[in-house]
């Protein structure tokens, strides 16, 4: 089981775009893959993929209406999503943490023990350096690393879009390497 985890401040726009772009990226992965006769040897019961808040602001709220009609015009569902706050027991149980931004890192130390922060943080002990961190920047699985634009505050949906298309993408491609 790939379990993987979208975080954003609030969870009612990026995490949860992300979430269901990503679900439904690899719904496609597997019916194109047996429509090809290509089986990448993974299907959509071998992930587990979830978001969540860094805060406590929109606890449940579904997906905002521009990302909820966004998504809808791609053919993606998002009903039934509720914003929930990410803990501690996600953190350990997601292999994936993403993160749409720099902020939600800062934040996450809210979230997570200390040990854990300092860790994916990068003050952990040097020991620890060459363990895989789990938590990562959407973009960093893109070739253009910074933040995912932030539809709230620009009201560009169709930024956030092409972020958030773009990171799956990566993150979808490194999980097939790795197979």
């Amino acid at each position: 089981m790939i379990k993987i985890l979208f975080v954003c401040h609030g969870n009612i726009c990026r995490s949860p775009m992300a979430e269901f772009v990503m679900k439904h990226k690899v719904a496609e992965l597997t019916r194109e893959g047996v429509a090809s006769g290509r089986d990448c040897g993974l299907t959509a019961a071998d992930f587990e993929i979830a978001s969540a808040a860094t805060s406590t602001e929109e606890i449940g709220n579904p997906v905002y209406p521009p990302a909820r009609r966004l998504l809808n015009s791609k053919g993606i569902d998002c009903s039934g999503h509720a914003a929930r706050q990410m803990n501690q027991r996600d953190y350990d149980y997601y292999d994936y943490i993403i993160l749409m931004d720099r902020n939600n890192l800062r934040n996450l130390r809210w979230n997570i023990n200390r040990e854990s922060y300092a860790f994916e943080t990068g003050d952990a002990p040097a020991s620890d350096s060459q363990k895989r961190k789990k938590v990562s920047l959407m973009m960093d699985w893109t070739s253009r690393p910074g933040d995912v634009a932030d539809p709230w505050y620009t009201g560009n949906f169709d930024a956030t879009w092409r972020d958030v298309n773009e990171g799956c993408d990566g993150l979808l491609e490194h999980i097939l390497s790795r197979k």
